[in-house]
């Protein structure tokens, strides 16, 4: 009887363990006419969200150079640190979204030449696809962006360039974009030998997140609770540290956290679950 007992238990925990788990699904596609391609993405739904009839809040996650959809499910580990934060108490539940940057060509933005426009696609294809498809509460305020690396920079991008979208953005050791205008210029020249000045100013500042900071008007500048972390032996920490403190002298509330840590995948999950935690905090009533 006590080992009948004993197994019993054991089931019930199990069970209680599987209805508590999300569900990750990494090759996923919807068609774009912008890129003229299908592109993939990955998601991850809360537990219950299958059996449920509730809406969530969203959480868009981008992955960095050289992975794709998949990065964040198989080395940042999203399923599981998803589900532990909403068993801790830390997060609520939410849909978590990856979109593939890394097919065609790589990035999030739109190219000078106009003939590779991704942040178009994003905006006007992309999310909502995603927030018709599942069920989504598609308001500014259960919005949420993050990424690393040159996910982190699409954070900065998307985040000041679409303030009234998201309601919180954690840019994690971003590319910030180039620092000078001669940086910018070195940038594009690599690729397009024969880009114009015109080009390279516009380039400049529309993606270096230096300048869209310094020049935030004064009405947005509340209008994105912003976290920022990066690792101190981090390449990019520059880049974070020089935002950091245009953000301070601009009057911008923001967390900014400099971690023991370089750029790799372990300093990513030790800081998703404060991502996750931080985004919850909007998504609540407070």
């Amino acid at each position: 009887m006590r080992k009948l007992t004993l197994i019993g238990c054991l089931l019930s925990f199990a069970l209680m363990a599987m209805a508590q788990s999300g569900k990750v699904s990494d090759n996923l596609s919807m068609t774009s006419k912008i890129l003229k391609s299908e592109r993939k993405f990955a998601i991850y739904l809360p537990a219950g969200y299958e059996t449920s009839e509730r809406s969530y809040p969203i959480l868009y996650l981008l992955h960095g150079s050289g992975d794709d959809q998949t990065g964040w499910v198989q080395f940042g580990e999203v399923l599981r640190i998803a589900d532990k934060s909403v068993i801790d108490g830390l997060a609520t539940q939410m849909i978590i979204v990856m979109p593939d940057g890394n097919t065609g060509r790589k990035g999030y933005f739109n190219d000078i030449k106009g003939d590779w426009n991704y942040e178009d696609f994003f905006f006007q294809e992309f999310m909502p696809y995603i927030e018709k498809t599942y069920r989504v509460k598609a308001e500014k305020r259960f919005r949420a962006i993050s990424g690393l690396s040159m996910g982190g920079g699409g954070t900065f991008m998307y985040a000041l360039h679409h303030p009234e979208l998201f309601s919180a953005a954690c840019p994690l050791s971003a590319s910030v974009g180039p620092l000078t205008i001669e940086e910018a210029g070195t940038r594009l020249k690599k690729q397009y030998p024969d880009v114009s000045d015109a080009e390279i100013s516009k380039y400049y500042n529309n993606l270096s997140a230096l300048v869209l900071v310094n020049n935030m008007p004064e009405d947005q500048k509340k209008a994105v609770r912003w976290y920022m972390d990066s690792g101190d032996d981090d390449f990019l920490s520059e880049g974070n540290c020089m935002v950091h403190i245009a953000m301070v002298k601009k009057g911008i509330a923001h967390e900014f956290r400099v971690r023991d840590g370089a750029h790799n995948w372990t300093y990513w999950r030790d800081a998703l679950p404060k991502v996750l935690e931080f985004v919850s905090m909007g998504f609540h009533q407070y």
